[in-house]
């Protein structure tokens, strides 16, 4: 099932660079109309699946976007706000999506260990940084630090030192935002309770005890991160520096 998964990232990860280059040479031209998803399909050969999935990439990144009984169009231009990017932060990127996927393989087990072995004490402590977090949005305060707390009472909560230890030696950096300051989008109050409403549901499943709902929560929180900063590489991929 993992090896599916991957052909199917793989395939569709082909697809989106096809239909960039496409884009590129003038044959997509900005504004132009993508063919349909079954003339997608038979040009590449590949499942509806793949191709809404590659859609969905090109859609986050700001590439093409959907009109309502119409068909997917190719953006005029790339947004604004992913050209205030810094070169160094451009750069950053993949190293943060790195992180992220090195944070799911210690932070998914950690959140199902903390379901199954906390406390108490530190069930209110998860609860109590979910509320800092919660709060700092509304005060328009920074959030990152918050937010790596929020990761780290989950850490402490499994009773394992050693994933307190290995979150820890990243300290707030490994929230990705914390190393993207220009990146707007991803202070915004809208953003922020996105982020705010995975947060609620580890929340839930640790203090029912939920193991396994634990462990779907976070997989799902650090999966969606993955899938924002996999977007924004691939949107700034070909843009101009700032």
């Amino acid at each position: 099932m993992l090896e599916a998964r991957k052909t199917k990232a793989r395939l569709a990860e082909t697809v989106i660079e096809k239909i960039k280059a496409d884009v590129g040479a003038g044959r997509h031209p900005p504004g132009s109309q993508l063919p349909t998803e079954p003339k997608l399909m038979e040009a590449f050969g590949v499942s509806r699946t793949v191709i809404r999935e590659a859609l969905a990439e090109l859609r986050a990144a700001g590439f093409v976007h959907p009109i309502q009984g119409k068909g997917v169009f190719v953006t005029d231009r790339l947004p604004n706000t992913l050209l205030t990017l810094s070169q160094d932060e451009r750069r950053s990127i993949p190293r943060t999506i790195e992180l992220i996927e090195f944070r799911a393989a210690i932070e998914v087990e950690a959140a199902g260990l903390a379901a199954a072995r906390r406390t108490s004490s530190q069930d209110f402590e998860i609860l109590s940084k979910s509320r800092i977090m919660r709060q700092s949005i509304h005060d328009d305060s920074r959030t990152s630090q918050a937010d790596f707390d929020f990761h780290m009472a989950i850490a402490t909560a499994s009773n394992n030192a050693y994933f307190v230890e290995a979150l820890s030696q990243f300290g707030s950096a490994a929230i990705p935002r914390a190393n993207l300051p220009n990146l707007t989008e991803a202070r915004t109050p809208a953003y922020l309770e996105t982020i705010q409403s995975e947060h609620d549901k580890i929340v839930a499943a640790i203090s029912a005890q939920d193991v396994e709902g634990a462990r779907a929560a976070m997989r799902a929180h650090l999966k969606n991160a993955q899938s924002r900063y996999r977007a924004l590489a691939l949107a700034v991929r070909d843009a101009p520096a700032s």
